[in-house]
């Protein structure tokens, strides 16, 4: 599943079939954790808590290292998640 929304692109954000909007920061690391947390989710949580949570991780670890990322960001946010459900 991409989040990716070109440059320049005008109009309202589109939405994912979940009814998501894409991130703000796009990478790779984003799309992974949301498809796998989802998963986990399911049933749980709103699809658009998972997203949201998400992106906010990748924002706070915005300075960590690349390859770093994708890990970090599944961690905190499946960390965040589960303080939702408690």
């Amino acid at each position: 599943m991409t989040l990716a929304v070109p440059p320049g692109a005008s109009g309202p954000t589109p939405e994912r079939s979940d009814g998501c909007r894409p991130a703000e920061v796009t990478d790779s690391s984003v799309d992974q954790a949301v498809d796998r947390l989802h998963v986990e989710y399911a049933g749980r949580l709103r699809p658009q808590l998972v997203v949201r949570v998400v992106r906010d991780c990748r924002k706070d670890l915005g300075g960590s290292p690349v390859g770093a990322l994708p890990e970090l960001v599944e961690r905190l946010a499946r960390y965040r998640l589960d303080r939702h459900i408690a």
